[in-house]
């Protein structure tokens, strides 16, 4: 992939042609899959630092791209689930859904996967603590388990006598793949902050590195063109610049917009307008006449 752009945003060269197919109707959008996606935070002296990894080159989404833990909720995150924190009715409300079994799974999808990449885990005994250190080999059976999908993280709890701290967790934005991809998700971003006592390790089969940084550090590399990110990643990171510290941040959580942010592509003239609305600076204008695998 090329991309002449000053800055570090993602852009697949196949993206003009699909957007035509959809313009013209040969393109059929296929249906988003939930998913969810965690900003773990810690303090520092220089104000909180984010949790971030780079997916593999070899990736065929994003590959070389910065992003955060996450992936697509899993059928069973909707099982029965030690939780504590606020109800599923009220993070339905919160997330946009009108049922609280599928809100259970993206807030447990969250939970899940920040624990299968990070190898940190928000569930404690009781609903008021948060387990500590997670990096033994018994932890890290179960880890693969439940990457291998042979474990639900229903049964993980249970087996260790855990419940879900789903208030360790603030809602941040919500963003959906636009419709001329072809794997398509509709992915909740939210904040956390590192339990006492755990750490965070590449724990991830797509992730060749992983890295603790400032979001504004982050930002900056990102606008020098040397950190590459989707839209959504760098637009969560410049979110998160004006706090001091990571409680200042889940704090501020309730107040985030969760309206979806849907990229719209039109034709106009000789070019495609591809946009994401709230978001200008994201505006790409491509022209028609763009040879295939063109630079940007």
């Amino acid at each position: 992939m090329s991309n002449g752009q000053s800055n570090g945003q993602w852009y697949p060269p196949e993206w003009p042609d699909r957007i035509r197919a959809l313009a013209t109707g040969e393109l059929v959008p296929a249906p988003p899959k939930r998913a969810a996606t965690v900003l773990l935070l810690k303090d520092s002296a220089q104000g909180p630092h984010v949790h971030m990894l780079r997916r593999r080159a070899s990736m065929a989404f994003a590959g070389g791209a910065y992003a955060y833990p996450g992936g697509g909720v899993d059928p069973r995150d909707e099982h029965p689930v030690r939780w504590a924190g606020p109800s599923r009715e009220e993070w339905a409300t919160r997330l946009g859904l009108t049922d609280p079994a599928q809100a259970q799974a993206v807030v447990c999808a969250a939970v899940r996967e920040t624990y299968e990449e990070a190898g940190v885990l928000l569930a404690g005994e009781t609903a008021d603590s948060v387990v500590g250190d997670t990096t033994g080999d018994d932890w890290e059976k179960d880890r693969a388990a439940l990457v291998a999908r042979e474990l639900s993280f229903a049964d993980f709890l249970d087996r260790r006598g855990l419940v879900l701290r789903s208030d360790l967790l603030g809602a941040w934005a919500r963003w959906i793949t636009p419709e001329f991809e072809p794997r398509r998700y509709d992915t909740w971003f939210f904040v956390a902050a590192l339990p006492a006592g755990q750490r965070t390790r590449n724990a991830s089969t797509e992730a060749d590195r992983t890295v603790w940084i400032r979001p504004a550090d982050a930002a900056a590399g990102y606008d020098r063109g040397e950190l590459t990110m989707m839209p959504p990643t760098i637009s969560t990171l410049r979110g998160l610049e004006r706090f001091g510290t990571a409680t200042e941040a889940l704090a501020a959580a309730a107040g985030q917009d969760l309206t979806p942010v849907l990229a719209q592509a039109r034709l106009e003239g000789d070019e495609l307008i591809l946009s994401w609305p709230g978001h200008d600076e994201f505006t790409k204008h491509i022209p028609t006449a763009e040879r295939e695998g063109g630079t940007m």
